[in-house]
């Protein structure tokens, strides 16, 4: 139990691993999600880390009978091991991508949400329904505020509301909804387009989108004509623009 890392070609599949207690985010399950993430960026073979978790559940949340919620003040630090998670997540310069393949609420819904593309099998539920124990959703509310709007976001929190699968689609956490059959070959696709592309000209991309995300118009476009400027001065920019005119697939090194 706990989490189990696959590498697969350029991949890796990091998965939380305790179905029978629907994949709860324990400080030691935080840790590992964190040291698997970090083992993952810092291979150069892994191309797209890919988040899901075992059985039918993607992730209750918070483990609320084990180490999460022991000692308030105690343990206020390795708490913070999930905002290390996602900062990690984000500025690692590798795609994303959450296999949700089932329901994910409370910190599992921002495990989902912070990843760049969330795949949802159609039965999932997602929210926040911390509420309901006494709780709040601290942490994640910088991930679901950058991806739905503010204002659903904090009703959702008020209330513990729990939304389908579609709705966090339409709400903007998730990219695509599928059928549970479709789940696997629908992120498959997705891992395959991101591995035939440019790894250097994805990771400047990300980079530049993010970094636009929280600021002012006039400073967003001034980051994004340098990031632009960065893109054209690699060696995967000038090869893509040559297979393109000579018509034929592109040869990418990474640089």
């Amino acid at each position: 139990m706990g989490v189990k890392v696959d590498f697969q070609e350029a991949t890796a599949v990091i998965t939380i691993d305790d179905p029978g207690r629907r994949n709860p985010l324990s400080v030691e399950t935080m840790a590992e999600l964190l040291d698997a993430t970090r083992r993952a960026l810092a291979d150069r073979d892994v191309r797209v880390l890919v988040y899901t978790g075992a059985g039918d559940v993607f992730s209750a949340g918070g483990d609320l009978s084990g180490s999460f919620a022991d000692d308030a003040i105690g343990l206020h630090r390795e708490r913070g091991l999930l905002a290390d998670l996602f900062r990690a997540m984000r500025g690692g310069g590798k795609p994303t991508v959450a296999r949700v393949n089932g329901h994910a609420l409370a910190g599992g819904f921002g495990l989902a949400a912070v990843c760049d593309i969330t795949i949802a099998v159609d039965d999932a539920r997602l929210g926040v329904p911390e509420i309901n124990v006494g709780l709040w959703p601290m942490m994640i509310s910088a991930v679901l505020t950058r991806v739905m709007p503010p204002k659903i976001v904090l009703e959702m929190m008020l209330t513990g509301r729990v939304i389908s699968a579609e709705e966090a689609q339409r709400l903007g956490a998730v990219s695509r909804v599928v059928t549970r059959d479709q789940l696997d070959t629908a992120v498959d696709e997705v891992v395959a387009s991101l591995v035939s592309r440019s790894a250097a000209v994805l990771a400047l991309g990300r980079d530049s989108f993010y970094a636009m995300a929280d600021t002012d118009f006039d400073t967003a476009l001034d980051r994004l004509q340098g990031g632009l400027t960065a893109v054209m001065s690699t060696e995967d920019a000038v090869e893509g623009v040559t297979a393109f005119i000579e018509k034929r697939e592109p040869r990418w090194t990474g640089r």
